[in-house]
């Protein structure tokens, strides 16, 4: 899957949580944890992990 079509999926399913699922740092990266087991990225400098964490990071604590 192209690496915007994994990003959509992978916000879409963290905005689906209920925002008492998705209000702190912890709850974001125990969500990319299992997320990056579903989805494949392609090759980057940096980690799957961390690459959907920086994507989480500003949704994090939103209503």
């Amino acid at each position: 899957m192209l690496k915007s079509k994994t990003r959509r999926a992978v916000i879409r399913e963290w905005m689906a949580l209920a925002p008492e699922q998705r209000r702190s740092a912890e709850q974001a990266v125990a969500f990319a944890r299992r997320a990056v087991e579903r989805h494949s990225l392609p090759r980057s400098r940096r980690t799957p992990h961390a690459v959907m964490i920086a994507w989480l990071t500003p949704r994090t604590g939103r209503p």
